[in-house]
């Protein structure tokens, strides 16, 4: 730790280290923006007037017709 470095890393392992965290952290923001996406189509957290269950039900007979 002579260089000043609280992490012990170099210039260039901090630099590398730093851009692998940036890419990884916007992976998994893209992730979560499109799971959040899917999740909405599949069930709005807001839901209808008729709620829930009715949404529930049309689905099923409609794949059971």
């Amino acid at each position: 730790m002579s260089d000043g470095s609280i992490s012990g890393l170099s210039e260039a392992e901090a630099k590398e280290f730093h851009s692998i965290f940036v890419t990884s952290f916007f992976l998994f923001i893209v992730v979560a923006v499109v799971a959040h996406i899917l999740a909405w189509m599949w069930r709005p957290w807001l839901p209808k007037a008729t709620g829930y269950a009715m949404d529930s039900v049309h689905q099923l007979t409609s794949f059971l017709c």
